[in-house]
């Protein structure tokens, strides 16, 4: 099923809240191994980061065949772009993060795992036994993107959740019930 004005498929509300609350919650078990040093949780973090990745192109493909979502009632232009860069931030940023997170290990020498899978080697130097990173400066750049897209993605994900409730609440119109599958 296609996509309509007053109702979306059950495609695009599966892809959208199962985004939604892998990325929420991967932000803040993220949030809460850096500030508290939790290392057991990355093995998790980094699984779930990894496998949602599957999730976050079947979205990014299912909204290119499908088209963006149509506005629900008569909205203010300034809104509707601003809605519109929200969105675009929204896509780009689930796909960039778990890319970054896998950068930052992948090339920082720790390489990747799913669960105890492994998909990349460790790479350790072999007189030391210390992690030896395969490219630095890709590590570091995904280190940054990593940093910079967990704050662009709580801002984008609060602007979002925002226009949902302003929707809901003062234009009344069926913006929030059509992505919870009321429309």
């Amino acid at each position: 099923m296609k996509d309509t004005e007053q109702k979306f498929s059950k495609t695009t509300i599966v892809l959208h809240w199962l985004v939604a609350l892998a990325m929420i919650s991967l932000i803040a078990v993220g949030t809460y191994m850096e500030q508290t040093e939790t290392y057991a949780l990355y093995p998790i973090h980094k699984s779930f980061g990894i496998l949602i990745i599957i999730a976050v192109l079947l979205r990014v493909v299912w909204r290119m065949l499908n088209g963006w979502p149509k506005p629900v009632g008569a909205v203010k232009k300034v809104e509707q772009l601003a809605a519109k860069v929200v969105h675009w931030v929204l896509i780009i940023g689930t796909v960039l993060f778990p890319i970054s997170g896998m950068m930052m290990s992948g090339a920082g020498g720790r390489g990747l795992y799913v669960f105890g899978v492994e998909l990349l080697a460790k790479n350790t130097d072999p007189v030391t036994g210390k992690v030896a990173p395969l490219n630095e400066t890709l590590a570091g750049l995904g280190y940054e993107m990593h940093g910079i897209l967990m704050w662009v993605m709580i801002a984008a994900i609060a602007l979002h959740i925002i226009g949902a409730y302003k929707h809901h609440l003062v234009y009344k119109d069926n913006t929030l019930k059509r992505m919870l599958g009321r429309g």
